[in-house]
């Protein structure tokens, strides 16, 4: 069994058959009317009673703590030890070897991101790409099979943790103002509001999860914001989201939601509608300045807001009004000089803003479309199935008249005669048009809107989402899958083109 120098041990597991996706927890199935939406809380998910067990895990086996950072899904079985010295990191090949004894079961479920304590076995699922980091050295064994396991001589660590104890700083700064009777309005009572930017594969949410983390050590509780449609870390893709973070986010579960906030865009592309994409960072932005300012806690720990790897023409646009909507203090630039320059010359004119260019991670894999393609399937699924698959969604039959279902953007053009000369017809991007329940909505993902009535669509939140199976024309009926039994929160759906083929 080889022994390998190290502090940044990094394994990749590869793709497997199997899923093991945490679903997110069908925030509102059961919901009341909410007067303010950070006053949800989530339905408990029905469960089964045996869930899948995970065949690859990680053993911290002496050593002080170490923090780490990952994402995935499930994966198979046998040991190597791995011997973490200061300021190295490991990389290595895996290989099929004779099987391990059984370990010790797993008492409490830790996080790599999160103090690992001694002879703690950690279960990883398939596909994930995780790094762990020790600040003074260990021994890791790894029960299971890797594509990859290899050992870094950098990392960016440092540079991360004294971000982290700058906000830390600012946050502190920001409670005492509060309570020195200055008035609350003012922005030194404000916490930080961080926003992170970089191309695609920077290692984005990755750093947001790891200040997030640290904050909610130290007792703070920042909100955490996501842009990212494409990717979805709080919710499935093609919304935008928020939700408080106060304990250190799991590498495997993701973010624990406790009130989250979420509105449905319906693409995993903001060139669809940019329009729509603005309205809803607006939406958004708004609810969470009403909920900062009844609650001076929140409003002191500050937000971490995470983007999209778009960061050229409409992408960069976007991004500009992410940091002007939200109000950014801080812009942490992951992985990309031209960026960082960018943004210095068009932010120059606002002082308070402060531009950090840090390195990316050498531990983030580069993904194609269809790895991200396939991401996106498996985050759906997530949402209805569990992480590993221990939950029961309910398929469930809605007639179509119990149902309306709208679209945003889109519908009638005035015609051309009715036009000025030399003018083209074109769609209201934020129209709300309701849309014919035919065979087009099968396979599609639908929102379950908080709105009473079609105009407050867009600034109204979601409930939960639906996955239509089926579309029965003769007896107008619609066969769905629901994450719980029972009738839906509200008879408006909101469709876009999020597709998602069970299987």
């Amino acid at each position: 069994m080889p022994i390998i120098p190290s502090t940044n041990w990094a394994v990749d597991l590869g793709p497997f058959p199997c899923y093991n996706a945490r679903a997110l927890r069908p925030f509102a199935f059961d919901f009341a009317d909410l007067p303010r939406p950070f006053q949800a809380s989530s339905t408990r998910p029905i469960r089964k009673s045996k869930p899948l067990r995970a065949r690859v895990r990680v053993l911290l086996l002496q050593g002080k703590h170490g923090d780490g950072h990952g994402n995935g899904l499930r994966s198979g079985a046998t040991p190597s030890p791995v011997q973490a010295r200061e300021g190295e990191r490991t990389e290595g090949g895996g290989g099929r070897r004779r099987p391990a004894p059984r370990p010790p079961p797993l008492r409490h479920r830790r996080d790599l991101r999160r103090r690992a304590p001694p002879e703690n076995w950690l279960p990883i699922p398939p596909r994930s790409k995780i790094a762990i980091f020790t600040w003074h050295g260990a021994t890791i064994e790894l029960d299971g099979i890797s594509e990859v396991e290899y050992v870094a001589d950098e990392t960016p660590m440092v540079s991360y943790v004294n971000v982290h104890a700058i906000l830390d700083g600012r946050r502190t700064h920001a409670k005492a103002s509060q309570g020195s009777g200055l008035d609350a309005s003012q922005s030194v009572s404000q916490g930080p509001r961080v926003i992170v930017v970089g191309p695609t594969d920077s290692g984005k949410s990755t750093l947001c999860r790891m200040l997030l983390s640290w904050a909610s050590k130290q007792g703070w509780k920042p909100t955490f914001v996501d842009l990212d449609i494409g990717q979805g870390s709080i919710t499935i893709p093609g919304c935008i989201a928020a939700t408080p973070v106060e304990m250190p986010i799991d590498a495997v579960e993701g973010i624990p939601l406790e009130m989250p906030i979420v509105y449905f865009y319906g693409h995993t592309t903001p060139n669809v509608n940019a329009d729509l994409y603005k309205v809803l960072m607006k939406e958004l932005a708004q609810t969470l300045e009403k909920q900062f300012s009844g609650n001076a806690e929140s409003r002191a720990a500050g937000m971490v807001i995470n983007t999209m790897g778009w960061v050229e023409g409409l992408g960069y646009e976007l991004l500009l009004q992410a940091v002007d909507t939200f109000k950014a203090n801080v812009v942490l630039v992951l992985g990309q000089e031209k960026l960082c320059s960018m943004l210095k010359e068009v932010l120059k004119s606002k002082p308070n803003v402060d531009i950090v260019k840090l390195h990316k991670s050498e531990g983030v894999v580069l993904r194609n479309q269809k790895v991200r393609q396939k991401a996106r399937s498996f985050r759906i699924r997530e949402y209805f199935y569990g992480l590993s698959n221990d939950l029961s969604p309910h398929s469930n039959i809605i007639n179509f008249s119990d149902v309306s279902i709208y679209r945003i953007g889109g519908g009638p053009q005035a015609p051309r005669s009715a036009l000025p000369i030399g003018a083209e017809p074109v769609a209201d991007p934020t129209r709300v048009v309701a849309v014919n329940i035919n065979r087009d909505l099968l396979h599609l993902v639908l929102a379950v809107s908080y709105a009473k009535e079609p105009d407050q669509i867009i600034s109204s939140n979601v409930a939960g989402f639906i996955y239509v199976t089926d579309i029965d024309i003769q007896r107008k009926k619609i066969v769905c899958l629901t994450p719980c039994p029972g009738e839906l929160p509200s008879k408006i759906l909101v469709v876009g083109t999020l597709t998602w083929l069970e299987g």
